[in-house]
């Protein structure tokens, strides 16, 4: 089992950056593909930005290209998610989850861990 902890979160003015970090436990994440998930109020959970074990090919949604950057130390067991230029549309619980697979990931529907979430809040 792996556990997945947010943290990083809070309330921003639009254009501000923000970093966010996943901390695991249990295992390590070494050979995990780790990802970033957001869901808004009222929508549904959308995939942000995903890594492989080897920190290879980064994968993100067009939302967050050019703006986001997700990396991963896994000497320290954790995943960080570097948000810039934020806009109020970015407003939502940032989710951490890892899979072994990375379409699994990326597909978002049955990733083996989630994380309870970070809640992000961007004001224009």
């Amino acid at each position: 089992q792996i556990q997945l902890v947010e943290s990083g979160g809070g309330l921003v003015e639009a254009g501000a950056s923000l970093t966010l970090s996943c901390a695991a436990s249990g295992r390590s994440i070494r050979y995990y593909v780790m990802g970033w998930f957001r869901q808004a109020p009222g929508k549904e959970r959308e995939f942000v930005a995903a890594l492989t074990w080897n920190g290879s090919g980064p994968t993100y949604a067009d939302s967050a290209k050019g703006r986001f950057i997700i990396s991963r130390d896994n000497n320290k067991n954790s995943v960080y998610l570097q948000m810039n230029s934020l806009k109020p549309e970015d407003t939502a619980v940032y989710t951490c989850a890892a899979d072994p697979y990375e379409q699994v990931l990326i597909g978002g529907g049955h990733v083996n861990y989630w994380g309870q979430g970070t809640q992000v809040t961007v004001f224009s």
